[in-house]
């Protein structure tokens, strides 16, 4: 059986078009066409409903969908167990996460692991929503904060401490706050729809409702708006390293309270086998994400 029709007809199922499945595997959309209506024909039946406009399982293809997987897994599966450890990472990795986190930190470190994995392409997708990975044929996704997919298997990579930041010209002429409650007298800078930040006060665990002028829908704009002094904001320290070091920013600590962490993780879809691919690069990751919190230099 071919292996990669097999591989067209999971990925056009997931993807809802023959088209972008074949985008996907890097063939022609005619090719990836021909080799699904060869398996269809070696099969004896039809496996995919296509109309014009969209594109739906049988129910011959739901019953063979399971077994499909399966053997692509096991062609996986007999190819790597030849392999060896010592052999590269080869082949389409593709990657999500959001454009924050992706600008400053993942994209440098992709391009050192495809530096050091000559054979492995990347196609990052970056973007704040949260995406469906199977559907969309994305191998890890990279999220900062608790990942909730019970349906994805999940790894924490790194702690991302976070703190208080706001810009010299917001702090001029006004009382920077010193505890949890001064916020209240402050603009703060939170992200669409979520204006509820979470601190660790006592060991406990402290939601706090902020509230300002301006919101946005991107850690790239919360920053930006903190950097031209419309407020305080919550951020990871990597979100505004070189604002830090270029002193755009300063930070804000208080003394009864610290902001909570929130962890980086990946994510994948559950298969029986990870490919060797992904799980080189969760170890990639895992070694060098150690986001730090912010230190001011001395001297």
């Amino acid at each position: 059986m071919d292996v990669q029709a097999l591989a067209i007809f999971v990925q056009a199922q997931a993807a809802g078009s023959i088209a972008e499945a074949a985008r996907r595997l890097r063939i022609t959309s005619l090719t990836g066409a021909r080799r699904l209506a060869a398996l269809e024909e070696e099969l004896g039946v039809r496996l995919l409903q296509r109309t014009t406009r969209s594109l739906s399982l049988t129910p011959e293809g739901e019953a063979f969908l399971p077994h499909a997987m399966a053997l692509l897994e096991a062609d996986l599966a007999a190819r790597e167990s030849v392999r060896g450890a010592a052999v590269g990472v080869t082949g389409l990795l593709r990657v999500t996460t959001s454009a924050a986190f992706g600008r400053q930190v993942l994209t440098p470190l992709l391009a050192s692991f495809m530096a050091d994995h000559p054979d492995v392409r990347v196609d990052l997708i970056m973007t704040d929503a949260v995406l469906d990975l199977v559907a969309e044929g994305i191998d890890l996704a990279v999220r900062v904060g608790n990942p909730g997919e019970s349906s994805l298997l999940s790894s924490r990579v790194a702690e991302n401490p976070r703190g208080l930041y706001a810009a010299p010209s917001y702090l001029a002429g006004r009382k920077a706050p010193d505890r949890l409650a001064d916020l209240a007298l402050h603009d703060c800078l939170a992200l669409t729809g979520r204006a509820r930040w979470t601190f660790r006060a006592g060991g406990l665990a402290k939601h706090v409702l902020v509230e300002g002028r301006f919101t946005a829908s991107s850690i790239d704009g919360l920053s930006a708006a903190c950097v031209a002094g419309m407020g305080i904001g919550l951020f990871s320290h990597w979100a505004v390293r070189e604002d830090l070091e270029a002193g755009r920013l300063l930070p804000v600590p208080l003394v009864d309270a610290e902001a909570e962490p929130l962890d980086i993780w990946v994510l994948h879809p559950s298969r029986r086998l990870t490919p060797v691919k992904v799980r080189r690069l969760i170890a990639y990751l895992r070694d060098r994400v150690q986001p730090q919190p912010y230190k001011p230099s001395i001297g």
